[in-house]
């Protein structure tokens, strides 16, 4: 059971059907990585449709584990975690997301 507190992120979750089955359809923003390299960031109005969905993305489909957190304001929460990754990147984006 995945346990969630408000406006916190969840653990790195192992990428199973399990994990998937327990992510909330609610708002929320959400990032992937593979080998510790993150290879999405996103936002969505249904968490669990929108990390599904970009699974079946040749490019995220290689993620590995996934975290979460539920956020109403999830573009701009989106925005802010890629302003600060490209800070982090030399000016790059998430490979995933190119």
């Amino acid at each position: 059971m995945i346990e969630m507190l408000e406006n916190k992120w969840s653990d790195w979750l192992d990428n199973t059907e399990e994990v998937l089955s327990e992510i909330p359809e609610k708002p929320g923003v959400y990032m992937m990585h593979a080998a510790m390299k993150i290879l999405f960031i996103g936002g969505s109005q249904n968490m669990k449709k929108s990390i599904t969905e970009a699974l079946e993305k040749k490019c995220v489909s290689k993620a590995t584990r996934i975290r979460f957190r539920e956020e109403v304001n999830f573009d701009e929460i989106k925005n802010e975690l890629i302003v600060d990754y490209k800070k982090r990147h030399e000016g790059n984006i998430p490979q995933c997301m190119n």
